[in-house]
């Protein structure tokens, strides 16, 4: 009998080597997709019995077109790429990694807004370009004391509050259920938040009711002097609406690691602007967060295939 196969959609890694080590040790065959677009997909998971994807797009017809498939994992936390109706109406287990990089974003997180704070990037750009001037950035002001507001209070919200308390923030946050599950942080409602906040900071997820939920309104509402920093998802935040936002000083600046569409365009002007910090959805790596995110994802394809039930399932309503 043929061995069960798996079929990896994409990878922001080098190569495959620990999720095919990972499957072989039970068996499994692994297959990489030479493409990612909805067609190929299709094909390629035609006779697989499960679909392991980073940034691809799992939708509808790819899960229709895999008639053995018994699981599908994201390689990675958000499952906004993934047809997660499609596979619950056929008790197909979708799983995430939820914990594989809370350290790393919140360590990016933290460094995005100290970059923000002492004009890091600003600075870097002009003296490497021979220009030697302190007073070209505008004024900055001690990190102690100021307010950090968290959008979002998920694992990695909660790290980055437990970090930005060591360097004397003042930290506030707002959740769509209005609950810190760490009781660590004065919870209000998120106009209070804008209205007080030097950073704000995104860590929710994107759904059809967070997409843009930082557009015009938002950033009229925030202060002039502050930042938006978005490791999270590109989505949440309308770039276009950025943009105006900037260029009428409603904002002081933003720090970006995640896009809308992703790679961006990075000719437009938002992006090219010395107000915007740009890093390439960086948060996550570390050479340990991708051996555990990896081997993870792997494990809970096998423990499927095995007939187990997975860790971190995101439709546990199958089950019932």
């Amino acid at each position: 009998m043929s061995p069960q196969r798996v079929l990896l959609t994409d990878r922001a890694w080098p190569n495959a080597d620990i999720e095919r080590a990972t499957l072989a040790a039970d068996g499994v065959e692994l297959v990489e997709a030479d493409a990612t677009d909805e067609a190929t997909l299709a094909r390629l998971a035609a006779d697989c019995a499960a679909i392991a994807t980073n940034w691809a797009k799992v939708t509808s017809p790819v899960v229709a077109a895999a008639k053995n498939l018994k699981t599908i994992a994201r390689t990675g936390i958000g499952i906004d790429n993934i047809a997660v109706d499609a596979a619950t109406a056929r008790k197909i287990p979708v799983t995430n990694v939820p914990d594989y990089c809370v350290e790393e974003v919140a360590d990016h997180t933290l460094g995005l807004l100290l970059a923000c704070a002492r004009r890091v990037a600003f600075f870097h750009g002009r003296t490497k370009r021979g220009e030697y001037d302190l007073s070209a950035a505008t004024p900055m002001h001690r990190l102690s004391g100021q307010t950090l507001g968290l959008v979002g209070l998920g694992r990695i919200g909660q790290a980055v509050a437990h970090r930005a308390r060591a360097f004397g923030l003042r930290v506030l946050a707002h959740t769509r259920s209005g609950r810190d599950p760490a009781k660590q942080c004065k919870m209000v409602d998120l106009p209070h938040l804008l209205d007080a906040s030097d950073y704000v900071s995104l860590h929710a997820p994107l759904t059809p009711e967070t997409k843009h939920m930082f557009s015009s309104a938002e950033f009229a509402r925030m202060k002039p002097s502050a930042y938006l920093i978005n490791t999270s998802r590109g989505g949440l935040v309308d770039s276009a609406a950025l943009w105006v936002a900037l260029e009428q000083g409603q904002i002081a600046g933003a720090a970006l690691d995640v896009f809308d569409p992703e790679p961006p365009d990075l000719t437009q002007p938002l992006y090219l602007d010395e107000r915007i910090i740009v890093t390439p959805h960086a948060a996550f790596v570390s050479e340990e967060s991708l051996a555990t995110l990896r081997r993870q994802a792997m494990e809970q394809i096998l423990s499927v295939l095995r007939g187990e039930r997975p860790n971190n399932v995101i439709n546990p309503q199958i089950y019932d």
